[in-house]
């Protein structure tokens, strides 16, 4: 999968935390949304994964906060894959505020494992 893929972000009500800015949980999920999304757009949609009977895991994430982001702010979420093994491929995250001289809110880095459906095993990806 070349390239970087970018979305942008609004956030809303909902991503805000009892400390007034996003939680935590936002980012992960922004994080699998935007790995989906870069897949689809290389021609891997969820579904061809599904017929296929093999798919990406989580094995770990790794996340470095380095500024609140709070309501309002217009995050661009950029994503790419770091590196492929025969099982897994580590994908990094940077998420960037819009306004304020573009400022990294978060970087992070997720590793998947590619696994058989049926099995839950690790299975070597195909070309």
């Amino acid at each position: 999968m070349p390239g970087i893929f970018v979305k942008t972000i609004r956030v809303g009500r909902d991503a805000i935390d009892v400390h007034g800015h996003v939680n935590n949980q936002e980012y992960l999920r922004w994080m699998e949304e935007i790995a989906i999304e870069h897949s689809s757009a290389q021609g891997w949609p969820m579904a061809r994964y599904l017929e296929t009977g093999a798919s990406w895991y989580v094995r770990s994430h790794t996340i470095e906060y380095l500024r609140p982001a709070m309501l309002h702010d217009e995050i661009a979420v950029y994503t790419w894959i770091a590196g492929m093994t025969d099982r897994k491929s580590p994908r990094r995250t940077l998420f960037v505020r819009c306004a304020e001289r573009r400022q990294i809110v978060a970087q992070s880095e997720t590793l998947w494992t590619f696994v058989n459906l049926a099995t839950g095993r690790s299975i070597p990806i195909s070309q």
